[in-house]
């Protein structure tokens, strides 16, 4: 008979600890919890302890894609359930992540996982938030690409199997916090853009931004999802103009350091 598969949950937190609880009660079950730290003040560290999670500590920043690189480091398990803090397995996914683990290795398949995204209140089942499948469940010779942000994994030939069950991700439940991190991701993304030499014109930061508004709302049906599907094209329309426009930006102060 097969022996089971052992699966490390790997996760980056920073400054969790409202949230982490939960997160790592719906993962309980896995055979080791691995948690890099960077630098949290509040009691995110007493939180993962009490739930027997291996806590690593990395004080410097390179990015969302390097960062969980570092993380799967220490991860012992022939699986890999990479996760978020403010993102929750149900019953139904843990099931169809058991029967991967009780089945033999095949390291040409990772594994989808469908998330239903929090919006102020609502899970959201259209606008481009659903089905949102992110590839999550993977053998550990897998590995993160090195974007600061919207990082993913290398998956190479790999076939990207889907699972069942749904993992819930409270994307939204503070709007102005939010609107922070949306900003710190334009911020970084606009960098990485620039240093790769990508540049923009002015018309291109408005035609970007309502090409967002149209496919979240109309496109993407965002209206049916009510008074959530309004504001999300909004605010996926406002996200854009601020990647954009930071890179508008860059490219301005770039031109103007070399007259």
């Amino acid at each position: 008979m097969t022996a089971r598969q052992r699966l490390s949950v790997v996760m980056i937190v920073k400054n969790e600890a409202a949230l982490l609880p939960d997160c790592l009660a719906s993962v309980s079950w896995a055979d080791e919890i691995i948690l890099l730290d960077s630098g949290s003040q509040d009691a995110t560290l007493a939180v993962a302890q009490q739930y027997g999670a291996k806590v690593f500590h990395s004080r410097q920043w390179p990015g969302y894609g390097r960062q969980r690189q570092l993380a799967q480091t220490w991860a012992s398990g022939e699986m890999i359930l990479m996760i978020d803090a403010d993102e929750r397995v149900t019953p139904e996914l843990r099931a169809a992540i058991e029967q991967v683990l009780q089945t033999p290795p095949q390291p040409d398949k990772v594994y989808s996982l469908g998330r239903l995204n929090l919006f102020l209140g609502r899970f959201m089942r259209h606008s481009g938030w659903y089905p949102d499948r992110v590839v999550r469940l993977y053998p550990r010779a897998y590995s993160y690409n090195n974007h600061q942000v919207h990082e993913s994994l290398e998956t190479g030939q790999a076939q990207i199997v889907p699972l069942a069950g749904h993992l819930q991700h409270l994307t939204c439940r503070d709007f102005c916090a939010f609107q922070r991190k949306q900003l710190a991701y334009a911020e970084a993304w606009a960098q990485q853009r620039h240093r790769q030499g990508k540049r923009c014109g002015v018309f291109s930061v408005f035609s970007h931004t309502l090409g967002a508004f149209c496919k979240t709302l109309l496109l993407r049906a965002g209206f049916l999802d009510g008074s959530q599907g309004w504001l999300l094209a909004v605010v996926n329309a406002q996200y854009t103009f601020n990647k954009y426009a930071a890179l508008w930006a860059l490219g301005q102060s770039s031109s103007g350091d070399k007259k």
